[in-house]
């Protein structure tokens, strides 16, 4: 039974994926916030779509093969052997569903701002922030130990808590879901965008985060709840450039190398 839900857990997860590719590129064709940039690296661009999704097929292999339990199975590995807080206290399943959710997504917004802060972890994370153009892929490009330690971190969480495995699986499909939506580069009528906003991080809202300009950069941490940064003051509503003429991506790293996928994957070690 254990395996079949850790594999009804990767078909669930990957369907969905699949789906909001196809829903969020055709959005994006049909409607896109931002035209491409004028950066004079033409021929890069065209190939930093494959180089993201590549990072993220290398992304999924060494989590296969290195990582020998995920989220999901952590808490069903807790429920079994009533490990961590909600299997030793008697709560109603709808509380307990609705407090892992909420716990886990404000673990993942402090997670966004350490490896922001610290200069180890920014070396990690830097590489998702170095793509110069924002669209749903930009929402795949994460350096492989990032994943690894990001993993790791929900593993602790899960098993402390003893979340129950239905609420890790909303949460890991909600994270990925949200994650692509507001990387996205659709346009959103600022009207629709204002409301939505108050409840899920919005293109408009995360775009702020990949600005150039360090300080909006260290902004707007949500990928889920967007409740966080306005609570604990990372919340900046508009870039100081406008969304049309904002430049995306990392002043240090634009260069024609900098957009090939060996130097992506080697990008923590850089110097600069």
């Amino acid at each position: 039974m254990f395996d079949s839900i850790i594999n009804a857990e990767g078909s669930w997860r990957l369907g969905i994926f699949v789906l909001l590719l196809v829903i969020l590129s055709l959005c994006e064709l049909i409607s896109p916030r931002r035209k491409k940039q004028k950066t004079g690296l033409n021929k890069s661009l065209k190939n930093r779509r494959l180089n993201n999704v590549a990072i993220v097929i290398i992304d999924t292999v060494l989590v296969r093969f290195l990582v020998p339990l995920l989220p999901v199975g952590a808490a069903l590995y807790a429920t079994q052997n009533s490990l961590g807080l909600f299997n030793v206290i008697e709560l109603p399943m709808w509380i307990v569903i609705l407090f892992s959710l909420l716990i886990l997504d404000l673990i993942i917004y402090f997670q966004h701002r350490i490896f922001h802060v610290i200069p180890l972890f920014w070396r990690l994370h830097r590489m998702h922030h170095t793509d110069i153009e924002f669209d749903f892929t930009t929402a795949i490009r994460f350096h492989p130990i990032e994943i690894m330690l990001s993993i790791l971190l929900k593993l602790i969480v899960v098993l402390l808590l003893g979340a129950p495995a239905i609420a890790v699986l909303i949460f890991e499909i909600l994270l990925s879901s949200t994650a692509l939506f507001n990387h996205s580069n659709i346009n959103i009528p600022k009207p629709i965008d204002k409301l939505l906003r108050w409840f899920i991080v919005t293109p408009d809202m995360h775009r702020v985060h990949h600005s150039v300009h360090r300080d909006e950069t260290d902004s707007n941490f949500g990928f889920n709840i967007p409740w966080w940064d306005r609570f604990f003051g990372t919340y900046c509503d508009q870039p100081r450039d406008g969304h049309l003429e904002m430049s995306i991506g990392i002043e240090e790293f634009r260069s024609e190398k900098d957009t090939r996928i060996d130097q992506l994957l080697i990008q923590p070690f850089k110097s600069k």
